[in-house]
């Protein structure tokens, strides 16, 4: 039973990735482009610092639709590690267990790593909506580009993902966000924006996962300064 409970909470543990299951895919839209309308392939990071850990072909997949959104996230291993919950290699060993993705992930120290290219699309969206895009219907992630940020939101918003002791267990230091994961963020989405001319420098295409499944998820959570990248 307790082995049972404990593989539950790892499956959840990647807030900020949500890969449908087979059933649900079976549910969402098919995302098929127009015959007029164009998909802009986005063209690769250039002078921006970064490296590359690109996750298996199975974690993503052709893109079906230009790039309209960016989705901002938070992810961890806090539950198996609340002492060390940002081991780089533990954080992308989860990705692959549990085949979901984004396109960047921000560690503490700001480094930025492209795990999925920006022409394929990234499972980290799932079932949700967005109020002015009802077309887009669990179907964000053709029009999306996803980033994860190593953080940890509060004890409410971790609440369905962990049990409040091993909550309490976390050094404090790793609650929240880092300078350096703001500033990296900035450079990078101004330069995503630079590249893909659909996405509008604004919050309402530039958003939270909450605010795509406010059900299910509560990233990048209230621990999160908008204004810190210019919002």
């Amino acid at each position: 039973m307790l082995k049972t409970i404990f593989i539950i909470f790892t499956i959840l543990l990647l807030v900020g990735c949500s890969q449908p299951t087979v059933h649900e895919e079976k549910q969402l839209k098919t995302v098929t482009p127009m015959t007029d309308q164009i998909i802009l392939v986005p063209s690769k990071p250039s002078s921006l610092e970064m490296k590359e850990w690109l996750l298996p072909k199975k974690n993503s997949r052709v893109r079906g639709a230009p790039i309209t959104h960016v989705m901002l996230h938070f992810t961890n291993n806090a539950l198996r590690s609340p002492q060390d919950p940002y081991n780089i290699e533990e954080v992308y060993s989860l990705f692959e267990e549990y085949e979901v993705s984004a396109h960047y992930m921000i560690d503490r120290d700001g480094e930025i790593y492209l795990l999925v290219p920006e022409e394929r699309a990234a499972f980290h969206a799932g079932k949700g909506h967005l109020l002015n895009y009802q077309e887009y219907e669990s179907g964000l992630n053709d029009y999306s580009i996803g980033i994860e940020l190593l953080a940890i939101g509060t004890k409410e918003e971790m609440l369905s993902i962990m049990p409040t002791d091993v909550y309490d267990s976390i050094p404090p230091s790793h609650i929240g966000y880092t300078d350096a994961q703001y500033a990296s963020l900035k450079i990078l989405l101004d330069d995503i924006l630079k590249r893909n001319p659909l996405i509008q420098n604004d919050r309402e295409h530039i958003v939270g996962h909450h605010e795509y499944a406010p059900v299910r998820k509560s990233d990048p959570g209230e621990l999160f300064d908008w204004s810190r990248i210019g919002y």
